[in-house]
């Protein structure tokens, strides 16, 4: 009877990681953007209550900068940032138009249910130059949305209210299902926001847009719980190599 060489190591069937379904989707977004001219730029995650609420229009009694909604780290000076709009506003304030930026990164909010995370993602978007309307927003939106679900895409757009711009809207698609699915927000940056980022806005205009990534992964790959992203499931994750 031969001996068993303990000393050899068994055979081990390796298996190659894949880049996580909300990274693949987020890189997808920037990509296509940066093809459009858009450069991408980055910001920090602990953010001051300027850059955050106060340079975008976000009045001092407005529900967002309450305790219930926002993570504020200190003496409610600084917060865990709450969109990555504060990097669009770093942008204007050191680069002069025409500019064009994206950035995309984490963003925390007081959320947490089948839909909503305390912690998610977000590629926002801002172009400055003479000349922004409304007819050139909607036609990147387009671009953007047949780039992630194809051409054939069904989509609305709906008068909405962000601080930060006006007029804005808030963009759906048709579901397979015929409902209406909200993916993303946009519209023309507000001049308020403009001149507090000494930008003339009598000469210059713009649009801004912003979209939640878990929101897009989980109408692409028909996930219905955005937790399930976060599980560290193996047999879920492998679903997207």
């Amino acid at each position: 009877m031969s001996k068993i060489d303990n000393m050899i190591p068994p055979k081990l069937e390796l298996e190659f990681g894949a880049k996580h379904p909300i990274n693949h989707v987020k890189d997808t977004i920037m990509d296509s953007l940066s093809m459009y001219g858009f450069n991408i730029v980055e910001g920090p995650e602990v953010e001051s209550e300027e850059y955050n609420f106060d340079m975008l229009n976000i009045k001092e009694h407005h529900p967002a900068r309450q305790m219930h909604d926002t993570f504020y780290v200190d003496s409610k000076s600084h917060v865990l940032r709450t969109h990555t709009s504060p990097v669009q506003i770093r942008s204007m304030l050191n680069n002069k138009p025409p500019l064009a930026f994206i950035s995309g990164g984490k963003v925390f909010r007081k959320d947490d249910d089948a839909t909503h995370l305390p912690m998610f993602h977000q590629v926002e978007g801002i172009y400055v130059d003479k000349g922004v309307n409304f007819a050139k927003l909607k036609d990147l939106i387009y671009k953007i949305i047949f780039d992630l679900f194809g051409e054939e895409t069904k989509i609305r757009f709906r008068p909405s209210y962000f601080p930060f711009t006006e007029p804005s809207a808030e963009v759906d698609i048709l579901s397979e299902d015929g409902k209406w699915l909200e993916i993303l927000g946009c519209g023309i940056v507000n001049p308020i926001v403009l001149q507090n980022c000494k930008i003339d806005s009598n000469l210059y205009s713009g649009f801004a847009f912003g979209l939640g990534i878990e929101r897009i992964a989980m109408l692409k790959y028909g996930v219905s719980d955005i937790r399930d992203f976060y599980k560290s499931n193996l047999d879920f994750l492998r679903q997207f190599k």
